[in-house]
């Protein structure tokens, strides 16, 4: 077929990326419905949260790169109005304000009804627009929804917006089975006793706050970090919006570079290597230094002709060996990695060659080269239809290669070296038997001259 393979072993090390932790804005969203005031151990389930919670207020004075607010529903109107708007922003977003919130804390007693998906939705226009914020809701309730509100629509519509992320939710006092309700809003955390509530309270501010770090292992065949310069891209598991895009990297000492990344959201992650790989639900822990290895081994295959191409722009395309699943349309004279394995290459040469089975094998290079091709230069004075074969030596018949449709004139057609065979008749002559038969070769890197008619 005139196609020449060949490997050669090849590594790359790319420098380090580092990046730079955002501001917070953490939204205290609480219940302040009438079921509040049902027992949790020796007092009550408002008394208990707004205890708790101004504690965790205080705590939070001091800590850089933070701003809280405080936003109450079910606080103004009682249940058997069935106030269905019954939600305020109480405290907005501040530095400093900290005993406002303790103050507002000690005047709220618990009234109305439930409305989350409400008072989520409102809660959208409570944070001041700034793209290099962290928007954060965490949500202290009872009760489900009670005003037939989606709050797992609302949800998904805020974070797929980007106004965002995943909200905590923190049910106090709540049963078990209420869980599942809420993990389409958000990451859910159950309290059902006062020091379980101080327990998550605090797990769930150190997963808002803490720096997490994050660490992706490209792994190559044999369980080695070695695998780099390829794009990542992570998105959040739940709501499937793309959340951060980088270039992997490996930094001088060769190990894969750490980047900052919310601990907020469950996470699915696409590198895109040819074809991409995807690691689904992976969790990252708040506050450490977590390592993900993702499976990558890479070869490459390097495109090239013999010679002078006379193509405008030879291409090939590549597909998974035995299939029809295309992974790349590569050009001639590139070279592009692959995940190792075995390809079907097609050559989008004149006539096309198909090469199967070819090997990308792991840190290696794969030659595919075919011959400098040669030109056909057709002339026909009255005009001819017909198409040009090639002999197939394989099979002893004949291919077609391109048709060749009442062509008159001087054409110039490029076709890779080989025996051919123009099979025509005059476009103006109806006779089947005034069919010619016209053998020529094509030799590589020269003219071949063919007058017809």
């Amino acid at each position: 077929m005139g196609v020449i393979m060949f490997f050669s072993l090849v590594f790359n090390v790319q420098p380090s990326l580092a990046q730079q932790p955002n501001k917070t804005r953490i939204l205290f969203l609480l219940d302040a419905s009438g079921s509040m005031y049902a027992e949790m151990g020796t007092d009550i389930r408002m008394n208990v949260a707004k205890r708790l919670l101004s504690k965790m207020v205080d705590s939070l004075r001091f800590t850089s790169n933070l701003e809280i607010a405080l936003r109450v529903y079910g606080h103004n109107s009682t249940k058997d109005k069935q106030n269905c708007r019954d939600t305020k922003l109480e405290i907005p977003f501040s530095k400093t304000n900290h005993d406002a919130i303790k103050d507002k804390l000690r005047s709220i007693k618990p009234l109305g009804t439930t409305l989350i998906a409400y008072s989520l939705q409102e809660a959208a226009f409570d944070f001041p627009p700034d793209p290099r914020c962290r928007n954060v809701i965490i949500l202290i309730t009872d009760g489900l929804e009670e005003c037939n509100g989606d709050p797992c629509a609302v949800s998904e519509a805020l974070q797929r917006r980007g106004v965002i992320l995943r909200p905590f939710i923190i049910g106090v006092g709540l049963n078990k089975d209420f869980g599942a309700k809420f993990e389409c809003v958000g990451r859910f955390f159950d309290a059902t006793t006062e020091q379980g509530f101080d327990d998550v309270l605090r797990v769930v501010i150190s997963q808002a706050i803490n720096n997490t770090t994050l660490q992706v292992n490209l792994l190559d065949q044999n369980s080695r970090a070695l695998e780099t310069d390829v794009n990542m891209t992570f998105y959040d598991h739940h709501s499937k919006r793309m959340t951060d895009n980088f270039v992997h990297t490996l930094s001088d000492r060769g190990v894969p570079d750490t980047i900052n990344l919310d601990p907020v959201n469950r996470y699915d992650i696409v590198v895109h290597t040819l074809p991409p790989i995807k690691k689904e639900d992976v969790e990252i822990i708040a506050g450490r230094h977590n390592i993900i290895a993702i499976d990558a081994p890479q070869g490459s295959l390097k495109l090239r002709v013999n010679g002078v191409t006379n193509y405008n722009r030879l291409q090939c395309i590549v597909k998974k060996a035995g299939t029809h699943e295309m992974v790349n349309v590569q050009d001639f004279n590139t070279t592009e990695k692959y995940i190792i394995g075995k390809y079907d290459v097609e050559i989008l040469s004149t006539p096309r060659i198909f090469e199967p089975n070819v090997s990308i094998n792991q840190s290696s290079v794969m030659l595919v080269e075919i011959e400098q091709p040669g030109k056909l230069n057709f002339y026909s004075r009255l005009g001819v239809i017909g198409a040009i074969y090639k002999f197939n030596a394989k099979t002893n018949n004949l291919d077609w290669v391109i048709n060749m449709g009442n062509a008159s004139g001087s054409q110039i057609q490029v076709l890779q070296p080989g025996h051919y065979k123009f099979i025509c008749r005059a476009g103006i002559d109806k006779r089947i038997i005034s069919t010619k038969r016209i053998d020529f070769e094509i030799k590589s890197g020269q003219v071949t001259p063919l007058n017809v008619l």
